[in-house]
């Protein structure tokens, strides 16, 4: 069977032997090959959509089949719901196989990552604190309370070390030593210090703390300058981080530098988490849900600078953090609406908030969140408004649907609140609704714009790529891939009048709804989750290279499993496409 036979007139399902299916392709590199076995049917796609069949099936033995007649199958489609579900998972049936190498991939690395061969660069969870030789004890001992850690490093003017100050030192060698708190901090430091370079590994540092008897060690790089402490307890917490350790670390955390490290806590248990199986829907809204916790305390350590006690006001997010959405790569997206009672003063009430803002923008970023290249961000007075200012901006963008409008609601009608007056948020959402509701012209024009981006499906070849900067051919996943099911979901769900924040959650909710997707719900679903479990893991291998974690997929260093797989996942994005085609006239 060949595409060149034309439409597919029937089904055959495998009873003995084996069928090997192959792409047509110029290039032989780009081929897709693989084996089908008994009990696997073939050219689904091709009979359901009356179209020829995309692959060339031949018998790689000796075969018997079951044919079928596609009018038959049609027939047997519509009477056998078990058969209609079988073929219908078929997308989820590929994914989960895939899900099964990339477990055995990430549970390899997982396994090796918690071994004592973990290089200590890969250990360092701390900040090291250091001083000058010159630092009176006092000093240096108020330094440690402060930063509550165990022992400070004294370093010269190139940033090497040339001592170490422990609890230890100062109860036996200042208090009992009867050394003034005054004097320098020189008299009383461990001279030489244990030092050990970062490519060092964890059987290494224990080898040292064992043969000296210490439970401290400083690292430093190849050029012997400072750059974390090893203690004896991070060498025993090489297992694996669990969530409630991340959540209490993130609670108790007294300033930004220390929500940083909860952040590389995140991403381990994140890889972790690919290690065990765990679907991309699940990954994406655990990351949200911590990311959420850290916004939640960044925001609570700046109120403690800032008194907005007598403001009613609300922290919103936007875009996949107001989606549930967020992979391991995220910039911010956030605003504030808030109210001005009768007394207060508009213009004063709104400075305030918006130097709030500016504190927990910037101390987003230091956490590790950048700030939005846009300024999408609530420090922004454009962003920083009133509920009838924000009601008033919905009105406006949905009655004159300019491209600018279109974009912003790309962004800004995917939000909600994670700080505050949550009530303010709902009236928002209400006001959306309300206007967006059966305005056939805005929504018909959100929908066209949904079709801007095109999955990036060849003709001759399988897919069409850019090229890097070395020539390289790649897609980016979120462009061509995720943003394809995100944008359609939001003109389903605005036309139906439904205000949830995923995009599964949206596909699901509207399935039965005028314009919806019907029985290829959870086909669209798989095929969003896979291109997202695709970004998770390009993003984590970036991320691990000292990369900023990129949406690039390179096509040729794609296993055949993946490659077909993202094809189907892309033809899934085109079909859902399509239906948004039909409903609008577009």
């Amino acid at each position: 069977m060949s595409p060149q036979q034309g439409a597919a007139r029937s089904i055959f399902i495998i009873i003995e032997g084996k069928v090997r299916a192959t792409s047509p392709t110029t290039d032989a590199s780009e081929a897709e090959e693989w084996t089908l076995s008994p009990g696997e049917f073939f050219p689904i796609r091709a009979v359901t959509t009356h179209q020829a069949s995309a692959y060339t099936f031949r018998a790689a033995q000796p075969c018997k089949l079951l044919e079928i007649d596609a009018a038959s199958f049609q027939k047997l489609l519509e009477i056998s719901p078990v058969i209609s579900r079988h073929c219908n998972n078929y997308l989820a049936r590929l994914v989960s196989e895939s899900r099964k190498q990339l477990q055995s991939q990430f549970a390899q690395q997982a396994v090796e990552s918690q071994s004592l061969n973990t290089r200590l660069q890969d250990l360092v969870k701390r900040q090291a604190i250091a001083v000058t030789e010159n630092t009176p004890i006092l000093d240096a001992i108020r330094i440690m309370g402060d930063e509550e850690t165990g022992s400070v490093i004294v370093v010269n003017h190139q940033q090497t070390p040339i001592g170490l100050m422990t609890q230890t030192d100062v109860v036996r060698r200042v208090i009992l030593g009867g050394v003034y708190l005054q004097n320098s901090i020189a008299e009383v430091m461990t001279v030489p210090p244990a030092v050990l370079q970062q490519s060092a590994t964890a059987y290494d540092a224990m080898l040292a703390m064992a043969a000296h008897g210490i439970r401290h060690l400083i690292i430093v790089d190849d050029g012997g300058k400072l750059t974390g402490v090893i203690s004896e307890r991070d060498l025993f917490a090489l297992q694996r981080v669990g969530l409630g350790q991340v959540r209490r670390k993130i609670e108790k955390a007294e300033n930004a530098f220390e929500l940083k490290s909860a952040m590389r806590d995140i991403q381990h248990t994140v890889f972790n988490m690919l290690a065990q199986g765990v679907g991309a829907e699940q990954l994406t809204r655990f990351i949200s849900t911590l990311n959420d916790a850290i916004t939640d305390r960044v925001l609570r350590l700046n109120l403690a600078k800032h008194d907005l006690k007598e403001i009613q006001w609300t922290w919103l997010a936007f875009g996949s953090e107001g989606r549930e959405e967020q992979t391991l790569s995220t910039d911010q997206d956030n605003g504030i609406v808030y109210l001005v009672g009768a007394e207060q003063d508009a213009s004063a009430l709104k400075a305030r908030l918006m130097a709030f803002a500016l504190d927990v923008n910037n101390d987003l970023d230091t956490v590790g969140f950048p700030l939005c290249q846009g300024e999408i961000m609530a420090n922004n007075p454009k962003w920083c408004m009133t509920l009838e200012e924000w009601q008033d901006c919905f009105r406006h963008w949905i009655r004159e649907p300019h491209p600018d409008a279109l974009l912003n609601a790309t962004i800004f009608f995917d939000f909600r609140a994670l700080f505050g007056r949550f009530d303010l948020a709902e009236r928002m959402a209400e006001a959306l609704t309300r206007e967006s509701h059966n305005n056939s012209g805005f929504l018909r024009m959100l929908a066209s714009n949904a079709m801007s981006a095109t999955p990036p499906l060849g003709v001759i070849r399988d897919f069409q790529t850019e090229a890097d900067e070395n020539g390289e051919p790649f897609i980016d996943l979120k462009k061509f891939g995720a943003r394809i099911f995100v944008d359609a979901a939001r003109v389903m769900a605005l036309a139906n009048g439904i205000h949830t924040p995923s995009t599964a959650t949206r596909l699901r909710d509207t399935s039965q709804c005028k314009g919806g997707t019907g029985a290829d719900t959870e086909a669209y679903i798989e095929a969003f989750h896979f291109i997202q479990l695709m970004r998770l893991r390009l993003q984590h291998l970036d991320l691990k290279d000292g990369g900023v974690g990129n949406n690039r997929i390179y096509i040729k260093r794609l296993n055949q499993l993946d490659r077909r797989i993202l094809k189907e996942a892309f033809k899934q994005a085109k079909n859902l496409q399509q239906r948004l085609k039909l409903s609008y006239q577009l």
